[in-house]
């Protein structure tokens, strides 16, 4: 994750770009607008992370596709069964900035947990190739993997989707996409969101301090707060008390308007990055209890 100074910038940028847009009121404005401001809400770094190492045995790279997909595009995946056979699976779906090779030390802690993981990049992201992402593409991507994890975990009540930051919203509306379909068989055990916020205008207002209605201005909504009632899952919300980029109120805020069963786990000291590690038994006992619900899968 980036420094708070340059989070901040970025922000007030987009505010600033926002605002210019809708006193102009031009169509060619607003196109390059939208492009402008999906470089901003993804910051896409390229190429390795500088602490990546290498993968871990076990680890398999995996390039996912679909009948829609043009020329030049797929997504490109991690899968790592846990030790133990049959163990549940998750569906890792990260935030911005960093692409798979960033995310290691988390996807390292799930595992560690018992969990398989099937991690994905965006397309747009790392290895898979595709044209900068918008919020209905990495909608769009998350689908497409939850697809393939239902054939590598055909158990339903052993199938979780977790998202870290930018990727809580796209973990949210998948959920919510399956508690909404008929089909029994896309069902899930549970929604894990972590370091995450209410929607897209909410936090570009926070960071950017600004009395601005973003709100309005937005073509990237990320609405979780307005899906979050539509989740048929046992939902887990963890974040950090001292995170310096996502305030942990959002947090709050999702779980107040989210359904039983449900918890809120905050993790006294923990950042934006590191509250599965300083928080690792704290984390294990919430997840225990999570996967103790009853569960009727409804999607």
């Amino acid at each position: 994750m980036s420094s708070l100074p340059f989070f901040r910038t970025r922000a007030r940028t987009l505010v600033s770009l926002l605002i210019a847009a809708a006193l102009a009121v031009l169509p060619v404005g607003c196109s390059m607008l939208e492009q402008t401001e999906r470089e901003l809400v993804f910051r896409i770094e390229p190429g390795t992370a500088s602490w990546f190492s290498g993968l871990p045995d076990g680890v398999q790279e995996l390039e996912l596709t679909a009948p829609a997909f043009a020329d030049k595009q797929n997504i490109h995946a991690w899968w790592w069964p846990a030790e133990q056979a049959d163990a549940p699976a998750v569906l890792y779906l990260h935030g911005s900035r960093w692409n798979l090779t960033g995310h290691l030390f988390r996807l390292e802690q799930i595992r560690a947990l018992g969990f398989s993981v099937l991690a994905i990049d965006y397309r747009g992201f790392g290895k898979s190739l595709g044209e900068l992402p918008s919020e209905a593409s990495v909608y769009e991507d998350a689908r497409i993997a939850w697809d393939h994890l239902k054939s590598l975990q055909p158990d339903a009540t052993k199938r979780l989707i977790y998202g870290h930051s930018l990727g809580g919203a796209v973990a949210v509306d998948l959920a919510t996409d399956l508690g909404q379909a008929s089909d029994d068989s896309v069902g899930a055990r549970a929604l894990i969101i972590e370091s995450t916020f209410t929607n897209l205008a909410d936090i570009a207002t926070e960071v950017a301090d600004t009395p601005w209605p973003i709100r309005w201005l937005v073509s990237q909504k990320f609405d979780s707060i307005d899906k979050i009632d539509k989740v048929g899952m046992p939902v887990l919300i963890v974040h950090g008390t001292a995170d310096p980029y996502v305030p942990a109120r959002f947090s709050q805020e999702l779980y107040d308007a989210a359904h039983q069963p449900k918890r809120l786990l905050l993790i006294e000291g923990g950042t934006h990055n590191n509250s599965m590690r300083i928080g690792r038994q704290e984390y294990r006992k919430a997840l225990d209890e999570l996967l103790a619900q009853p569960l009727s899968i409804s999607g």
